[in-house]
């Protein structure tokens, strides 16, 4: 008896036997998985195939290693390269590379500007570089001050002295002149330049001895001239210059009277004696002296000095007189300086008293101070 039975409901038990069109659907099922195998089976091919034309292409992991092991190789070289020490130069290579400035990169775009910097004459003293305008002015200060400290140290010690201290420190020398040539600048005419004019129309092989000569200013300009200048001074900074304490002892010929006559012994050389601003020291007379020593006969004595040191004009002029001088003209038309040329004349021998006395007029030159600006 069937499980479920219903009235009016009726099932056959045979079984239900395949359609046709099951069977079709089977076979078609069939067909297509083998036309996939078979495709899977060209593509296969294809790719053998391919394989077989490249040969020489690696995998990608034998790449990937070679890769790495260039690269492992190129850090190891640039490892030794650091490690190794570069050749030795020679020292005269050495010396040329140290002298040569170094390049500075140029863009295209400002390579006009560059250029016409480059034809700019350079400043007279370098300056360093990255200053602002208040250090500037702060280091012109310092300068200024250190100018004014050594300026009144020369003229207010003797000349033994200011020797000394230049000795010991040859920077002194340098930095009161460096500040004396930026005092000349504010100047309306130079002193020294005036002398070159002049003295550039003496006869050729004229003996002129500069006394406190500074860097030699006139001697350079009167060489080529064919006139012969002596330039001295405490410090020697160039060729030109002679070493000396101009109030001490010139080395030049010359001699003083006998106590017996007022003949001296004509052993000088020296036709022109030029002081411009170099009578500087307590003992300035002496310098005067030594003047007269190395002068000929009827020879002259040029002096130039800042016209607020004369306490008197009259008195100044009696004293040079005394040491054997006469006086040809004096020039006070300038606000600045006042100049003067003496000749040399015969005088009688001094004592040590006559000259000690002489030297006690030292004060008729003020020392020169220069203001604070």
């Amino acid at each position: 008896m069937p499980l479920f039975e219903v009235p009016g409901w009726s099932v056959k038990a045979d079984p239900v036997g395949e359609s046709p069109n099951q069977a079709s659907r089977k076979r078609k099922r069939h067909s297509e998985d083998s036309e996939r195998t078979t495709g899977s089976e060209v593509n296969i091919d294809r790719l053998m195939n391919k394989l077989k034309r490249k040969p020489d292409k690696e995998p990608k992991a034998c790449t990937s290693e070679k890769h790495a092991s260039k690269k492992q190789k190129a850090h190891e070289d640039k490892k030794n390269s650091i490690s190794l020490p570069k050749p030795l130069k020679s020292a005269e290579k050495r010396s040329t590379d140290a002298q040569r400035p170094p390049k500075k990169k140029t863009k295209t775009k400002h390579l006009a500007e560059s250029k016409s910097s480059d034809e700019s004459p350079l400043p007279s003293s370098q300056e360093p570089a990255g200053l602002t305008e208040m250090q500037k002015q702060m280091r012109d200060s310092l300068n200024g001050a250190r100018f004014r400290m050594i300026n009144e140290k020369l003229y207010k010690t003797s000349s033994s002295e200011a020797h000394a201290m230049m000795q010991e420190d040859q920077t002194v020398f340098e930095e009161y002149h460096n500040g004396f040539r930026y005092q000349v600048q504010s100047w309306p005419t130079n002193p020294v330049e005036k002398y070159i004019s002049t003295l550039s129309s003496y006869p050729p092989k004229s003996v002129i001895a500069d006394l406190g000569c500074g860097d030699a200013a006139l001697g350079r300009a009167l060489l080529p001239k064919g006139l012969v200048v002596l330039s001295f001074d405490l410090i020697s900074t160039n060729p030109f210059v002679i070493e000396a304490d101009i109030c001490n002892k010139l080395p030049l010929p010359g001699s003083e009277p006998d106590e017996n006559s007022m003949d001296e012994v004509e052993a000088q050389i020296v036709d022109v004696v030029v002081c411009a601003l170099s009578l500087m020291g307590t003992n300035w007379p002496t310098c005067i002296r030594e003047a007269w020593r190395v002068l000929r006969t009827g020879g002259e004595l040029k002096i130039a000095e800042v016209a607020s040191r004369f306490v008197n004009l009259k008195q100044f002029t009696s004293l040079v007189s005394s040491i054997g001088f006469r006086l040809s003209s004096k020039d006070d038309s300038n606000s600045h300086f006042t100049m003067f040329e003496f000749k040399k004349v015969a005088r009688s021998r001094k004592t040590q008293a006559d000259w000690a006395n002489i030297l006690e007029k030292g004060n008729l030159l003020k020392p020169c101070e220069y203001k604070r600006r």
